[in-house]
């Protein structure tokens, strides 16, 4: 059985997104670090809310938090109605990254979150270390088998 995304996720009614948890009426952005942006792809009212959520975390959310959109459930191909293209040009709108998903048959769920965890490492740990020590990061890799290799030093 592949990843799940949770449950919430797949509720109209939930709004707020922090970190790929959802909570209902309050804005909890504040301090994410990162945030996915999930619709189904065989739901246009999902992917139609994208505009709507993006809006809300320009609003309540860090500036300049990592983003991706995820359009989950690509593997339902008889019933997908938002196309990869359509997915992509969206993306491309916000200038954020997209990747299609399935959870139910674990096709991209991984690679969604590394390339969120890899965007996050750049803007803060890469960021920070070439104002501190250029040389911080430089042992800090996030690779396929998410593990961390080598050692990290110059940490403030």
């Amino acid at each position: 059985m592949g990843y799940r995304w949770p449950r919430t996720l797949q509720n109209h009614h939930y709004r707020y997104m922090h970190c790929g948890i959802v909570f209902k009426g309050l804005a909890y952005y504040r301090g994410a670090m990162g945030i996915l942006l999930v619709y189904d792809v065989t739901d246009e009212r999902s992917y139609n809310n994208v505009r709507n959520w993006i809006r809300n975390i320009g609003e309540h959310a860090n500036e300049g938090v990592d983003r991706i959109l995820i359009g989950n459930k690509c593997d339902m191909t008889d019933k997908k109605v938002i196309t990869t293209e359509q997915g992509q040009a969206l993306a491309d709108e916000f200038g954020i990254r997209f990747v299609e998903t399935s959870a139910k048959s674990n096709i991209g769920v991984e690679e969604a979150f590394f390339a969120l965890a890899r965007d996050i490492k750049k803007r803060t740990i890469d960021n920070a270390s070439e104002i501190h020590s250029p040389k911080a990061a430089a042992n800090v890799n996030l690779d396929k088998s998410g593990g961390q290799t080598g050692t990290f030093s110059g940490c403030c």
